[in-house]
């Protein structure tokens, strides 16, 4: 189906996933738990297919349907995102960020990277080790108090005010 075709069509019609039969979405979620639980592992869609209960051609058509892209998009995705994380929460080298996320190739991994981040992992790890310097320039105890809860109002005046249906505190004269 052309993108020309598919934005013409109406609400409620075969490519909206509301339409989908709700035992198939089970399926489909249940194939992509997989991919999300274990994204370093290989996903082809013949075995996601098999996870699904269904057959390839229907898995991949259905899953795009459902979810908005197809299956092998999505782990590159969760992929880029895992490494992501890695770069900006650990030390480790890039090529093992690579082979821990699930990449066969060092090359594969930088452009998909690129295409999807808009930056290098060099770029990105640089960034947020700055972040994190920067933030150690910041006194520990202004850093908890920009993270504490707001709690001007004690939870009882928020229960009365939640019950009195106003939100304003009272003013109150101090002696």
């Amino acid at each position: 189906m052309s993108s020309a075709m598919a934005e013409r069509m109406p609400v409620g019609g075969a490519g909206d996933p509301a339409m989908q039969d709700p035992e198939l979405l089970r399926r489909l979620l249940r194939a992509k738990d997989r991919m999300d639980a274990a994204s370093h592992e290989e996903w082809p869609v013949g075995r996601l297919a098999q996870v699904a209960g269904v057959s390839e051609a229907h898995f991949a058509r259905s899953f795009k349907q459902a979810f908005g892209i197809p299956p092998h998009r999505y782990l590159l995705t969760r992929r880029v995102e895992r490494a992501m994380a890695m770069l900006r929460e650990t030390d480790l080298p890039i090529t093992d960020i690579v082979w821990d996320t699930g990449w066969a190739s060092l090359g594969t991994f930088g452009r998909t990277f690129r295409d999807i981040t808009g930056q290098t992992p060099s770029a990105v790890r640089a960034r947020a080790e700055k972040s994190m310097h920067d933030l150690g320039r910041v006194p520990v105890c202004i850093v908890k108090a920009a993270h504490r809860p707001d709690l001007t109002t004690a939870v009882s005046e928020k229960r009365r005010q939640a019950t009195s249906g106003t939100n304003e505190p009272e003013q109150q004269e101090i002696p």
